[in-house]
């Protein structure tokens, strides 16, 4: 009689920025996958993993409030995406998304959490113990490999979260990593949720959780790109890395 198989042992290959994009472009041009439901998709997968990473049941605080920091770009669409799951899971998320994006798409996720009575923070507290405070985590979705967005109202964002003393989820890649690997601007998270494969700056992530959201991934193309085969447990979108 066969036994199980095992999860992979193997280290996980880190892409490249151009690798990432490469995967990317693919999924949406010749696995005809759509921005729409990538966005979905990775939005989901990151709110499994926080549910994991935090139990609500883990959470210092009696109630299950998370904060969730959104940028303007598709970074933010998937934290929106990501609030909008927390809230199905029985989490308190508020979200902070101070640069909105005029795109139909960033529209339609922000109503969505309106919708369910997530509130929005009309500004972020300058005084870090505040945020401390009221939530148990923050979820960073600022920035990513967005490096172009790195200004006002992300630079202010990344400053006061660099600053914070509850856990830190950063999305796919840490806002502000890859604009200045090593800088001492820096957050650090703990939890990191890499989207598809882990990215080449993941390699300095050192926080207590790495997660990956990779399942959906189509065998052709991890073949093609190196990214070996993870054992998920059972129908989980995530996997402990």
């Amino acid at each position: 009689m066969s036994s199980a198989p095992c999860p992979s042992r193997e280290p996980p290959r880190y892409l490249s920025q151009a690798e990432a994009e490469a995967m990317e472009k693919e999924l949406l041009e010749d696995y005809r996958f759509g921005r729409q439901q990538l966005i979905e998709i990775w939005g989901h997968a990151c709110a499994v993993a926080v549910t994991k990473a935090f139990p609500l049941l883990s959470l210092r605080r009696r109630q299950p409030t998370l904060l969730v920091a959104c940028g303007p770009a598709q970074h933010g669409a998937i934290g929106l995406v990501c609030a909008r799951h927390l809230r199905s899971f029985d989490y308190e998320p508020t979200i902070f998304y101070p640069k909105r994006s005029p795109d139909p798409l960033h529209r339609d996720f922000t109503t969505q959490c309106e919708k369910m009575d997530i509130p929005f923070l009309s500004y972020l507290p300058a005084e870090v113990q505040l945020i401390n405070d009221a939530y148990n985590a923050v979820v960073d979705a600022v920035l990513g490999a967005e490096v172009a967005e790195g200004t006002e109202p992300c630079a202010a964002i990344l400053a006061t979260l660099k600053h914070v003393r509850i856990p830190i989820v950063s999305l796919d890649v840490p806002s502000g990593w890859a604009a200045g690997a090593g800088g001492s601007g820096d957050i650090r998270p703990d939890v990191l949720v890499s989207l598809a494969a882990p990215k080449e700056v993941a390699r300095r992530f050192q926080g207590r959780r790495h997660f990956l959201a990779g399942r959906f991934v189509p065998e052709e193309l991890r073949r093609k790109f190196g990214i070996g085969p993870r054992q998920y447990p059972g129908s989980d979108c995530v996997v402990a890395l």
